[in-house]
């Protein structure tokens, strides 16, 4: 059987590709479609000694640093791919690789981590954080997301089976394509995270610092509990304001970017995890449990999977309802209220549903399920 994996673009190792690389694991023979490949030094492992085909997105200039510029010609570069000899394709999509095309006799699988965000609800807030609300640039962008929605619809077909990875954006999936998918959970790394029962005084953030996680939102707030201590972890563009937040207040430290272990050693340590975002899934606050580390967490989006609530009989996290400074200092106190009922053990356990075992072992239950659907259909299957 000859398979081929897609994937928009490799230029760092975040959670999409971390799902890649389980499914590389997989099938170890896979041939590996990519439109721009730029993996720097040290996340490259995934692709050395692979046959990796890429588009022509990656010989413009700019591409490999700029890529998210490129979008527009997205649409086209992905239908150039020439998966035609291949017997199973698996696309891993969170804008277009969905959209490669396959015939009648292959199978496609599609593993959604989301559907374009920014073309369908997440329009108007990445408007107006690109500062496009406006003006010329503002309707040309408009028109521009206008007929990516129009070919993301009609790519939705493509695929055999779409699967989620969780049952919010199973939802989502629902609403924007009129299909079903099956959730099978990212893999996380669990034995690779260091677990400790102790606790110490302080309570920690970690996330790529873009406006949409909301870290300068946690800052402001920790910023009115002077008597809390938050240690912030992460790099981004808005490193700068949640720097300028945290020179007014002496209980917050900003250490930037920090390496894996690094980051796992202040996750075995903290009091809690804090997660402002909505995310589809959200791999930290799983990483966080896996540590041992209860979480604070918007009740939005994948947290409310990945979380187990006050009210289970394990409980390992709380949930504050808006994204606000005042429902996270509430969410705070909540907790400091409550703290005993969120032990290690449990977030630890709960972690474990998450695992790359669980992942692969169910991945690989749907791509043979609908492989043996499609031998029996064909003519001449027997």
């Amino acid at each position: 059987m000859k398979v081929a994996i897609v994937h928009e673009w490799l230029v760092t190792r975040a959670g999409s590709e971390k799902v890649v690389e389980e499914i590389l694991g997989l099938y170890p023979d896979a041939d590996l479609f990519t439109l721009i490949c730029a993996l720097p030094p040290g996340q490259d492992s995934m692709i050395r000694g692979r046959k990796v085909t890429t588009s022509f997105l990656q010989h413009l200039w700019g591409a490999r640093t700029k890529h998210r510029a490129f979008m527009p010609l997205m649409p086209m570069a992905i239908e150039q791919f020439d998966v035609s000899g291949y017997d199973l394709v698996i696309s891993s999509s969170h804008a277009v690789a969905k959209g490669v095309i396959t015939g009648p006799n292959q199978v496609h699988v599609s593993y959604i981590h989301s559907p374009m965000r920014y073309a369908w609800d997440l329009q108007h807030t990445y408007l107006a954080e690109s500062g496009l609300t406006r003006g010329l640039r503002s309707a040309l962008a408009r028109v521009l997301l206008h007929y990516l929605r129009i070919w993301d619809m009609r790519t939705a077909n493509g695929p055999d089976r779409m699967v989620a990875n969780s049952a919010y954006i199973a939802r989502r999936i629902a609403k924007v394509y009129r299909r079903e998918a099956e959730v099978v959970f990212p893999p996380v790394d669990i034995a690779a995270m260091p677990f400790s029962a102790e606790r110490e005084d302080f309570y920690l953030a970690a996330s790529r610092m873009t406006p949409y996680k909301r870290m300068s939102l946690i800052a402001s707030a920790f910023a009115l509990m002077p008597d809390r201590k938050l240690v912030v972890i992460g790099d981004g563009p808005e490193l700068p304001l949640v720097r300028r937040i945290a020179g007014t207040a002496a209980n917050i430290e900003v250490l930037g970017y920090q390496d894996d272990g690094a980051l796992r050693a202040f996750m075995r340590r903290a009091k809690a995890f804090v997660f402002a975002a909505e995310e589809d899934f959200g791999i930290m606050p799983v990483e966080a449990q896996a540590c041992g580390a209860p979480v604070i967490a918007f009740g939005r989006g994948g947290a409310l999977e990945t979380v187990a609530p006050p009210e289970s009989d394990r409980p390992t996290g709380l949930f504050f309802d808006r994204q606000s400074e005042e429902a996270i200092v509430a969410a705070v106190r909540r907790f400091e209220a409550e703290a005993a009922r969120f032990t290690p053990q449990a977030c630890r356990a709960n972690a474990e549903r998450f695992s790359r075992e669980a992942f692969r072992a169910r991945f690989k239950a749907i791509v043979d399920k609908e492989m043996a659907q499609a031998a029996a259909w064909r003519p001449n299957s027997a």
